[in-house]
């Protein structure tokens, strides 16, 4: 029982590491690159598709180490299985179609609950971007907008 507890507590740290150095390569590229300062439709649009790639690779890291760990331990047939069934868990789609053995079985919810919160940062790291680019693209359509200062008349 001390090594799944260790083996669980593990998991959600490096987890979490991975996704920590996620965040920082993508925002120290968008700061690189100037991104966070972009407006128009088609640079945003690509920004958001490399954006949205760039988090699922992520998510996607997450998962295979759970998948892998899981047919390391042999709670699973092979690794496809166990991918698929880290990928439902993380996710929390939960098809019920395949099991952990019973001895590995609070590996599941603590997954999911990983998953939830792994995702739950991804979706606040996007609103955070995407409201800046709404707030870059308003700042300049109200300067397109608004008169030149006229002088005031005494």
């Amino acid at each position: 029982m001390p090594f799944k507890i260790l083996s669980v507590c593990l998991l959600v740290m490096v987890t979490v590491a991975i996704h920590a150095v996620g965040f920082a390569a993508i925002l120290r590229a968008m700061m690189r690159s100037h991104a966070l300062d972009k407006t128009g439709l088609q640079p945003i649009t690509r920004l958001v598709i490399v954006l949205t790639c760039w988090l699922i690779l992520t998510h996607a890291v997450e998962v295979l180490l759970w998948g892998l760990f899981y047919f390391w331990q042999g709670c699973l047939p092979d690794p496809e299985t166990a991918i698929y069934f880290s990928g439902v868990t993380y996710t929390t789609l939960g098809y019920g179609d395949l099991l952990l053995p019973r001895a590995w079985r609070m590996f599941a919810p603590l997954e999911a609950g990983t998953g939830i919160l792994m995702c739950g940062l991804s979706t606040g790291l996007f609103f955070a971007i995407v409201t800046r680019w709404i707030g870059n693209w308003v700042k300049r359509q109200s300067a397109l907008e608004s008169p030149a200062a006229a002088p005031m008349n005494p």
